[in-house]
């Protein structure tokens, strides 16, 4: 058969252009979806347009920050690294300042010198808690092994160098650092608690505190306890109160203890035992404990028994 009757039978053969078939494509996608780009990229009203449209920083700049600053805090001696390290800490904060939206009349630069000038003290209140969790934990072997292997003290020195910088006023950048630590310990501390020395939470993990908690010197703390609000139903009207509990010195509050409320004070030197719920003040030196529960023993012929039977 000739070529010219092949292609009277057949057509014409196309050879594809990929180039061709990459730009066609192309111009349809834009064509179908460019309302949709359209709509993701307008400042509206709702809340996620105005938070982008606002400033996002990128929250793995800010982990890669954080673990920066904890390394040089925890374990940096070395005096030549530090000499060159430091500066690249201060310079990497100012980059993550320029970001966010600061207050008014503040410079970058200058909130990062600050906070850097507070670096010796946070070391030394760090050293504390070390002191505090080998006391307090008879399974501790030595001050390294707290140092790198404790949650709660990974936790603890990112809330203090987060505190520092919500102090400054700095936004955004302390809430997703203790989100950081929360997602990495179990142990949720929002940047803004105040926090005295020599604090030590054993275990961690589940460990809730509040935005406006205070706690006081020698403070100790096990797994799932919570220093919360009471129910929130109108958020922005309490914004800025105080709505977490206020725990005073030398305390000692144990595993799965619930405290709630901005009035609700834990006096110097009490013991809270596990799984209570107290919404009320207590007076300094009481050791509050839980109703134990009661348990009723039935005999039974387990040839008889075929599930096990409840009253309820």
């Amino acid at each position: 058969m000739s070529q010219k009757n092949a292609e009277a039978r057949s057509g014409p053969s196309i050879v594809s252009d990929p180039a061709a078939e990459g730009s066609n494509r192309g111009a349809k996608a834009s064509a179908d979806y460019s309302d949709v780009v359209e709509s993701l990229t307008a400042c509206a009203e709702d809340a996620l347009s105005q938070a982008a449209c606002g400033g996002i920083i990128d929250p793995a700049e800010v982990i890669l920050w954080t673990e920066f600053a904890k390394r040089l805090i925890l374990y940096q001696r070395d005096r030549d690294l530090l000499q060159t390290e430091i500066p690249e800490l201060a310079e990497g904060l100012i980059r993550l300042l320029s970001e966010v939206e600061l207050p008014e009349g503040t410079v970058p630069e200058v909130l990062a010198h600050e906070f850097m000038r507070s670096l010796a003290e946070v070391r030394r209140v760090l050293a504390l808690d070390v002191e505090a969790a080998y006391q307090g934990d008879p399974a501790a072997q030595s001050f390294a092994e707290i140092a790198v292997a404790y949650p709660s003290l990974q936790a603890l020195t990112i809330h203090r160098v987060a505190h520092r910088l919500e102090l400054l006023g700095v936004p955004t950048l302390p809430r997703i650092m203790s989100e950081y630590a929360h997602s990495t310990t179990g142990i949720d501390i929002h940047p803004g608690a105040q926090i005295g020395l020599r604090f030590f939470i054993d275990h961690g993990t589940g460990v809730v505190i509040g935005e406006t908690a205070e706690i006081g010197y020698g403070v100790r703390l096990y797994q799932g306890v919570t220093l919360g609000a009471a129910s929130l139903r109108d958020g922005p009207s309490l914004r800025g109160r105080k709505r977490h509990p206020t725990v005073e010195d030398d305390v000692t509050i144990y595993a799965g203890a619930t405290i709630l409320g901005g009035d609700t004070v834990i006096g110097k030197g009490s013991v809270i035992g596990g799984n209570v719920w107290i919404t009320d003040s207590i007076p300094p030196g009481s050791h509050v404990v839980a109703e134990p529960p009661h348990q009723a023993v039935r005999g039974e012929d387990p040839a008889l028994a075929e599930q096990l039977k409840w009253d309820i």
